[in-house]
């Protein structure tokens, strides 16, 4: 293996090596995948060589050490693995060609993969479950915390998709202007996905993933390049840059979640958030109004309000009604019902909560946001169940402290601090 990149960094415990892979794997796995998908137009191939790849780095790199550019050292071991495996069948031998010379990520690949992953052929809740795998590189856990679904259920689908793809022969490219429409929202909406794990991490060591944040921002910019009279990846890309801006407000020195409440607003990226509004105007101006460009507007409304108290809850409470106008969802009705809870108080907003119970019952901020309400109308026993519940359902390091300073705590628990909603991140 002469051509594999040897500048190596030192080497680590077994555990840092497993954190690396994973770190590498969900950063490097799907543009590996696109790159050999490109050439060898099999799907489940590609994959298959990746993981290959990353078998043969847990194997090395504990001896060797991690290598200084480790996306480069997979890529090169998946090409040999490749071409390996092309040789063994002369029906490639075109293909074989290709490979023979470095493999070049292209600037789209992982964007002509999602694509792939959302044929039509594919009902819509599996083309994001696919493209959250094979091209965001989530683990199976966190696609089904997405979910709400279970391990099991979502590694069946997995199986299927991929099997479905290659007995279809679906191609690898991004859809003609025609088509888009067949698959744009499943791309939009796993790119959100992606987001909001890197934004506020469903489980693991790390509270939020800022790269994998900045990531699917990115994505989305090769997305409004792509298609750029297409006004929902310009509403999308706005609502991720208002929740990026504000970044360096949302944990203190310790690590610990400040929610929107008691950020301090003079740290949010105010650049970043002109910047956001813009995107929102130009997809105004295509006159198509969509989900994401209304979230972005619900988000703009909070970075315009110079305190907490003078935030625009009517004008925010609207919004919400039209986005359930357009995508009715339990998620979002009870997102409403935060915005409600500031507009009619407390009462009306656990009346509208209560009902989603048997939607949202395995949901931790269903959980965490009736406990606050019940708390507020001085139902503890109720409110501190609920929170109990909450804390059981989330695996957010982060949150997990909040909720527990929150049942510890002592003292005047309808204080105004208490009456602001706590999960607004």
């Amino acid at each position: 293996m002469s051509d594999t990149p040897r500048t190596l960094l030192p080497p680590v415990s077994s555990g840092g090596i497993q954190a690396t892979l994973s770190a590498v794997f969900r950063e490097e796995a799907g543009k590996i995948v696109g790159a050999l998908l490109r050439i060898l137009g099999n799907f489940e191939v590609a994959e298959e060589i990746v993981q290959d790849a990353l078998l043969v780095a847990l194997e090395r790199w504990p001896i060797e050490g991690i290598p200084a550019q480790p996306g480069a050292w997979l890529l090169t071991v998946a090409r040999r693995r490749a071409i390996d495996q092309l040789r063994r069948d002369a029906r490639y031998r075109e293909k074989l060609a290709a490979l023979e010379h470095p493999v070049v990520q292209e600037p789209d690949d992982r964007l002509r993969l999602m694509f792939t992953c959302c044929h039509p052929a594919l009902s819509r809740e599996t083309q994001v479950i696919l493209m959250l795998r094979a091209v965001c590189g989530f683990t199976t856990a966190e696609i089904a915390h997405a979910f709400l679904s279970s391990e099991a259920a979502v590694a069946r689908r997995l199986g299927r998709a991929k099997q479905k793809i290659v007995q279809a022969g679906i191609p690898y490219h991004a859809p003609h202007h025609e088509d888009l429409d067949e698959r744009l929202g499943e791309v939009l909406a796993a790119l959100y996905l992606m987001f909001n794990e890197g934004y506020l991490s469903s489980r693991g060591s790390a509270s939020a993933r800022r790269d994998l944040a900045e990531d699917a921002a990115w994505l989305a910019v090769l997305l409004t390049r792509l298609y750029p009279r297409e006004p929902e990846p310009l509403g999308l890309l706005a609502l991720m840059r208002l929740h990026l801006a504000r970044t360096d407000a949302r944990f203190d020195a310790e690590g610990k979640l400040i929610l929107l409440a008691d950020q301090d607003r003079s740290r949010w990226d105010r650049g970043m958030m002109t910047e956001a509004g813009t995107l929102i105007e130009q997809a105004a101006a295509l006159g198509r109004p969509g989900p994401y460009q209304i979230q972005a507007a619900l988000v703009a409304c909070h970075a315009e309000a110079t305190s907490w108290e003078e935030t625009d809850w009517p004008q925010i409470l609207a919004l919400y009604d039209l986005l359930l106008r357009m995508t009715p969802s339990p998620v979002i009705q009870l997102n409403r019902a935060v915005a409600l809870r500031y507009v009619a108080g407390p009462e009306a907003a656990l009346t509208e909560v209560e009902t989603l119970t048997r939607d949202l019952e395995g949901y931790h901020l269903f959980h965490a946001i009736r406990g606050n309400f019940l708390l507020e109308l001085g139902r503890r026993e109720q409110a501190q169940a609920a929170e109990l519940r909450a804390l059981a359902l989330t695996g957010n390091r982060a949150e997990q402290f909040l909720l527990h300073q929150r049942l510890q705590q002592k003292g005047d628990e309808g204080s105004t601090k208490e009456k602001r909603c706590r999960y607004d991140k």
